[in-house]
């Protein structure tokens, strides 16, 4: 379809994800969530998990359809990716799409004859890996994102380092649109830490096992901290995954520990449901979220959703200047920031903070400040629309 959209007109616009929706990828769900009442958020994926934590009204599953007309066979797995983008065209014209906003780079890359056919304008937009360790394992993928970026309307991303990052792939500047990730913070109650003399800093690290999130080099720092007599308690919530390299980071988290003597200093508790991470938050004085350019060259692309719920709890946080975590993380002033694998720099923030304590509540106000001018999942929501509205009216 084409033409302007009245502003106060329901659009529908489609959502594509391969699967909806894994835990790690929640903030989507935010996007989603609160985008405004005008606009009608359909899902389009090939499967489902965790709809009791993801649910929305307008979801469409390839493999629950087909297997509602009992046609699920073994000749169709084969030909899925075909079966499924044929299913994708006919629920967009069932439900008079008036967009396409494929997430991830890879997706949207192969949802481009659906788009096409249904002569839709199409936004894609780069989360971190589809990035950096794309392109960089195959080739092809920087061919394909040519194509992409020469088809599609818009592209967005989470910050300026990823737009370089696109640029240098050969997406025009004039195609990429800013759009930080958004926590909702009008759910995420604000709580000063306190901290009594002579008590253990508290200190949570909280992500998936993958080389990109940096936990061996926060592990070596808490290592570091411990050869200072600075008395402190941990927290390592997360695991791999099935992944082989996942598995690899596995194993350098395991030997950390073990060469900075931390068994006893260091909880691990493994996945843990969001609720269980906020709940683990507010028992914690400092979280720390050592980010960095993974061997691979995996990246965060923008910065993890976990840093910001952080920042927005009240705690102090000890990170990196990877990718774009300096878009909330303002070196001393909305929290504290470390060059990538810097061991003795990120020791010496925890340090400071532990001899320093009259000085969390500074830290704290400005990051939750930060957090709900530019990371509120309602502004953000917001903002999407907005930019969903403009690709309409100039397709």
């Amino acid at each position: 379809m084409t033409g302007r959209a009245p502003s106060n007109e329901l659009l529908t616009v489609f959502q594509s994800v391969r699967v909806w929706l894994p835990r790690t990828e929640n903030w989507i769900y935010q996007l989603l969530r609160f985008l405004p009442h005008e606009i009608d958020p359909h899902v389009v994926c090939e499967s489902t998990v965790n709809l009791e934590d993801f649910r929305l009204k307008q979801i469409h599953c390839f493999q629950r359809a087909a297997s509602d007309r009992h046609c699920w066979s073994a000749l169709q797995r084969k030909i899925l990716f075909r079966t499924h983008l044929n299913f994708m065209s006919g629920v967009i014209r069932k439900h008079r799409a008036r967009l396409l906003h494929s997430h991830f780079g890879n997706h949207a890359w192969a949802d481009l004859k659906v788009a096409k056919e249904a002569r839709l304008p199409h936004l894609a937009t780069f989360y971190g890996f589809d990035v950096n360790y794309l392109p960089r394992r195959d080739p092809i993928w920087k061919q394909r994102y040519r194509e992409l970026f020469d088809r599609c309307q818009g592209v967005l991303c989470e910050g300026p380092h990823m737009g370089r990052c696109l640029m240098e792939l050969g997406c025009p500047e004039s195609k990429i649109r800013i759009l930080h990730l958004g926590v909702a913070t009008n759910e995420i109650r604000f709580q000063a830490r306190q901290f009594a003399p002579g008590e253990p800093l508290r200190i949570l690290l909280a992500a998936s096992f993958q080389e990109k999130k940096g936990i061996p080099t926060g592990i070596d720092a808490l290592g570091s901290l411990q050869a200072r007599n600075i008395p402190f308690e941990a927290t390592l919530i997360g695991e791999a995954n099935s992944e082989p390299r996942s598995q690899k980071e596995r194993g350098r988290i395991l030997q950390a520990i073990a060469n900075n003597g931390l068994g006893n200093k260091i909880r691990l508790m493994g996945f843990q449901t969001h609720r269980v991470l906020m709940e683990e938050a507010y028992r914690h004085h400092v979280f720390v979220s050592p980010s960095v350019t993974a061997e691979d060259g995996d990246t965060e692309g923008g910065l993890p959703v976990t840093l910001i719920e952080m920042a927005a709890t009240g705690m102090p946080v000890v990170t990196t200047n990877h990718c774009d975590i300096p878009e909330l993380v303002l070196p001393g002033v909305t929290g504290l920031q470390a060059p990538e694998r810097n061991v003795d720099q990120l020791a010496e923030h925890l340090e400071w903070l532990y001899q320093n304590p009259v000085q969390w509540q500074s830290i704290a106000d400005a990051a939750r400040k930060r957090v709900e001018a530019e990371f509120d999942a309602n502004k953000q929501g917001i903002r999407l629309g907005q930019v969903y509205r403009e690709l309409i009216q100039g397709h």
